[in-house]
């Protein structure tokens, strides 16, 4: 174990994505055909809400709901609620001058927001981003009143993660271009207050709130099926499975699927994402994330939308000196400017056959996510040759790139003169960070298509009356890697969670 914590998450977050990965299709966490209501004779159980999946997105639905006035009732398949939630720093994309912004001196407002995210998003939802940034200090403060814990401090190092307990993070791609000539920058990664993790005490205060609020929580317990009447296709409730029985629950006003994404269903991504199988890419999540939420939804007329998009990284910072360092492909060429989001980095990085960290004594360190240090030499020519990249191709990059760096300038790529350095002081070296090579880890962003206030739509845009989404199972406000921003997801799950509980709660109940 190293003293170093964010090379020990790094470490641990591989080492539970290779435990927990499929080596093929386990088709008993498929959710298969829904069942007709006029098969079942009888229910076992009933609520007005019944909730799929009890992580970050399935507690705020469940929290909110309960608040409404509806009898709640959470269905989580493993020993205990949380999910991927509960297994992040818990990084909550929020702005537009919240309490810790403004305590740390930093002007936001919910236009910059809006301008940045929806610049970031491929395809976004422009009413959706629109409301997240506009109440997005709103969903801070009702964080805040739960008893969720914030820091008001910084860190400023260019980090993926804090290694304290410090809240304030520049967590995306807000001061490096092209974003920061369309929207005023500012962090807005704040991440709950734990010298580590903070999704732990995330979902530990969340779920204390939904307990006092009545909700009642049945874990161990597998959601088969969606229970549907066929007149209408109205969804009235699910099929689970307990100590080797099928049990009816009925659901008065609707279900909401919070069941996470499919990262860890080998099958699904060898469909929708099958470079990233190809490539010895390792999937971020819990076991459970394996699609059935989407898959359920889909047998219930649902459309599923993004479904090939996709978040990767490679780690190649810390220390925060790489990045004035330059990432090369096989030809000894840039391809992007290395002061952006380390998944910025690796989108591009995936589309070369090769990419390399060229860096000099000056500013070297070894990366905490280990990547491999594959040559040192006392000159760029010789590392050019060592790399076995063409005569003078890489030798022209450095030259040119000095040139312009000693005058603050990168009028080819245009990262922040912050961050720029010529790579004069040798010995030099080159870190491998190539595609297929270097540990890139992945989670999906596809899923179900709904309304912003939760509803499942069908593939003509029509609701499945009695049928919610919420976090991953549904496509949020991320949509790609190369906008991708940390906080973004939990921010996600979290605030349309909220949105979702309520409408559901307030739904008509089916006779």
């Amino acid at each position: 174990m190293s003293d170093d914590p964010l090379r020990n998450r790094f470490d641990s977050i591989r080492a539970g994505a290779k435990a927990s990965v499929p080596e093929d299709l386990d088709r008993e966490l498929l959710a298969s055909e829904p069942r007709d209501l006029a098969s079942i004779d009888r229910w076992h159980d009933e609520a007005d809400v019944v909730i799929v999946g009890y992580g970050g997105a399935g507690v705020c639905a469940a929290l909110e709901a309960a608040r409404a006035g509806a009898d709640v009732l959470a269905l989580e398949r493993a020993g205990g609620g949380g999910g991927t939630t509960a297994m992040s720093t818990a990084h909550i994309y929020m702005g537009g001058g919240t309490r810790v912004q403004k305590a740390v001196g930093l002007e936001d407002t919910a236009d910059d927001m809006y301008r940045f995210i929806m610049a970031s998003a491929d395809d976004p939802d422009e009413a959706r981003v629109r409301r997240f940034c506009d109440e997005s200090v709103d969903h801070f403060n009702w964080l805040v009143e739960q008893g969720v814990p914030f820091k008001d401090s910084i860190y400023a190092e260019r980090t993926p993660e804090q290694p304290n307990d410090d809240c304030l993070l520049w967590s995306g791609n807000e001061k490096a271009h092209p974003f920061r000539e369309i929207a005023n920058p500012a962090a807005r990664g704040h991440k709950v207050q734990a010298d580590a993790e903070g999704g732990p005490v995330l979902f530990r205060v969340l779920s204390q709130r939904a307990e006092e609020a009545g909700v009642r929580v049945q874990c161990d317990t597998r959601v088969w099926n969606l229970i549907v009447r066929a007149s209408d296709g109205r969804v009235c409730g699910v099929v689970t499975r307990q100590d080797g029985s099928d049990r009816f629950v009925r659901a008065r006003r609707g279900v909401i699927l919070c069941a996470g994404g499919f990262a860890l269903n080998t099958a699904m991504v060898r469909n929708h994402l099958p470079r990233l199988l190809a490539n010895n890419s390792d999937p971020i999540g819990n076991p459970y994330d394996d699609g059935a939420g989407i898959r359920m939804g889909m047998s219930a007329r649902g459309s599923s939308i993004r479904m090939d998009e996709y978040f990767i990284t490679v780690m190649w910072y810390p220390p925060a000196s790489l990045t004035k360092g330059i990432l090369v492909d096989e030809n000894g060429q840039r391809f992007v400017n290395e002061d952006c989001y380390h998944g910025r980095c690796a989108e591009y990085a995936m589309r070369n056959r090769r990419t390399i960290l060229i860096a000099d004594d000056a500013i070297f360190g070894y990366p905490v996510s280990g990547l491999e240090l594959i040559a040192t030499e006392a000159s760029i020519a010789d590392l050019e040759a060592a790399l076995e990249i063409p005569t003078h191709m890489l030798q022209n990059t450095v030259a040119v790139y000095n040139e312009n760096a000693a005058k603050g300038l990168d009028p080819l790529f245009h990262k922040h003169a912050d961050w720029l350095k010529p790579l004069d002081e040798g010995p030099f070296a080159a870190i491998e960070c190539s595609f297929g090579v270097a540990p890139y880890l992945y989670f999906t962003l596809g899923g179900l298509k709904t309304r912003l206030t939760g509803e499942v739509l069908t593939e003509d845009g029509h609701e499945v009356t009695g049928l919610y989404a919420a976090g991953r199972t549904a496509c949020g406000i991320p949509r790609s890697s190369w906008g991708y921003c940390s906080g973004t997801s939990v921010a996600d799950a979290t605030f349309f969670g909220r949105i979702t509980g309520r409408a559901a709660a307030g739904n008509e109940v089916w006779e």
